[in-house]
């Protein structure tokens, strides 16, 4: 079974024959037999000077440069140098400790590069470069009572000052003590979307999407009313 799409080409490095003239740019400063001009066919940023009729990146090179590397493959590269986390939860009441129902639930994250971001880098193969910039675009948080809250924002850290006012972009409130669960605790888990936007000097662009999660743990207490 042939599942290669129609008109598909594999990506390939190839060198130009014939090699363009010494007074071309495509030399970047260097004379012909100092290296060569090769073109990448997974770029597309038109015929390269001296070509054979390949449509690609032309580019100067000391030596043969490795196969032909999609952009696509690049960007995924330049991701996996970010090393993207879950998000680092921040939760009232904190793990270990005890909320009370009813009483405001605050949620957020550490906002570092590599649990908020944004955060770049860049790969590089046969003559292109590929930049990606990823940033969460959405925390979503399972809160072990059944509901759900969706969070575009990072939160925001809960401060004694704020008292028993609700949290402004992110938050929640218990109904129930943890109590009425199988465990005595409820599982709040964390689920970041992180949206990555990449560029190749070639011209072309696109988005990766790459999914990250964390959970704790927490105690919620019924209101203790004194006679």
């Amino acid at each position: 079974m042939n599942d290669v799409p129609p008109g598909f080409m594999p990506c390939e490095i190839r060198k130009l024959d014939p090699q363009p003239g010494g007074d071309s740019d495509l030399w970047e400063g260097h004379k012909p037999g100092d290296g060569a001009i090769y073109v990448n066919t997974c770029a597309s940023s038109g015929m390269g000077e001296g070509n054979d009729g390949t449509v690609g990146l032309a580019f100067w090179a000391a030596d043969q440069p490795p196969p032909g590397v999609p952009p696509e493959v690049l960007a995924q590269r330049a991701v996996d140098q970010m090393l993207l986390k879950a998000p680092a939860i921040g939760i009232t009441p904190k793990p270990g400790g005890k909320g009370v129902v009813g009483m405001p639930v605050y949620l957020w994250t550490e906002k570092s590069p590599e649990t908020y971001g944004p955060n770049t880098a860049s790969a590089s193969a046969g003559g292109i470069t590929v930049t990606a910039t990823a940033k969460v675009s959405r925390i979503v948080w399972q809160m072990g009572d059944g509901k759900t809250v969706t969070c575009t924002t990072a939160g925001t850290p809960y401060k004694a000052a704020y008292g028993k006012k609700p949290s402004p972009d992110c938050g929640h409130r218990y109904e129930a003590p943890s109590s009425t669960t199988d465990t005595g605790t409820y599982h709040v888990a964390a689920t970041s979307t992180w949206t990555i936007g990449w560029e190749a000097t070639s011209g072309q662009t696109g988005q990766l999407t790459e999914v990250r999660d964390s959970a704790v743990d927490i105690t919620v207490d019924e209101v203790q009313v004194l006679n």
